[in-house]
């Protein structure tokens, strides 16, 4: 896998995994633009970290905001995924889905260093657990 590549591979798409993600097990984290919801799983198949992003149309009502969102949530996430397999055992896998929770834009510095502090935080929690 490419340090720095976010391919379609890692992102959660299957319907029967963001329901059980939301549903049942799951843990949270929030830096404020930002929620982390996420669950620990057997992975069957690589790449053993997933990510689902999420900007509702109820929190920035045009589509330009909400995909310049969307754009700096991938670009934060793909530069500083390697704080995650630190924690996983090679038998196991993580789906995490990040949800904006802020009515605007940010600049790309604020969001990057939110995102980090939200992996940290998830790394801390998750280390402290086992």
């Amino acid at each position: 896998m490419k340090r720095y590549s976010f391919g379609k591979a890692e992102h959660l798409c299957l319907t029967k995994d963001i329901e059980s993600l939301f549903a049942e097990g799951t843990h949270s984290a929030s830096v404020y633009p930002l929620r982390a919801v996420y669950r620990r799983i057997k992975p069957g198949s690589k790449p053993a970290i997933k990510v689902l992003l999420s900007v509702p149309k109820r929190k920035l009502r045009r589509a330009v905001d909400r995909n310049r969102a969307k754009r700096l949530l991938r670009e934060a996430y793909r530069h500083h995924k390697d704080l995650l397999p630190a924690i996983l055992a090679p038998d196991e896998g993580l789906h995490i889905a990040f949800l904006w929770l802020s009515d605007r834009t940010l600049p790309t510095a604020k969001v990057e260093a939110q995102l980090v502090k939200l992996l940290r935080r998830i790394v801390e929690k998750e280390t402290a657990s086992s």
